[in-house]
């Protein structure tokens, strides 16, 4: 298949149409880039339920090099209700991306860990 030919107007459209595209995926890729830059994002790894009174959740947390954080790890019941909850504070040394694990002590049987939030510490100074 020949390319358009631009010194016709059907073949200047086409470059047109093309060049209308390919600038509306470069706002779209930019833009997703650039929403999601240096974000705090935790990703839970997996959890063990180790009694009646006890869940272990483990996670990784990527965030902007530096950057200290704390997030709210949770132990839910069957019913999706909070049992348990802690802060684990993740200091702003270390590397962007770290493997946490968080024990949290539940007032019941939770069947799952999950966490919940994470913020970035504001920096004092």
């Amino acid at each position: 298949m020949p390319l358009p030919d631009p010194r016709n107007p059907s073949g200047r459209r086409a470059v047109l149409a093309l060049l209308g595209v390919l600038a509306a995926v470069g706002v779209v890729a930019w833009y997703g880039w650039t929403t999601t830059s240096g974000q705090v994002v935790p990703s839970v790894t997996g959890y063990k339920v180790e009694s009646d009174s006890l869940v272990r959740v483990g996670y990784d947390l990527a965030r902007p090099e530096g950057t200290a954080v704390t997030c709210r790890v949770s132990g839910l019941d069957a019913g999706k209700g909070r049992v348990g909850v802690v802060s684990d504070e993740v200091p702003a040394s270390g590397p962007a991306v770290v493997h946490r694990v968080v024990e949290v002590r539940t007032s019941a049987r939770a069947v799952t860990g999950v966490v919940e939030s994470c913020t970035r510490v504001p920096s004092g100074g």
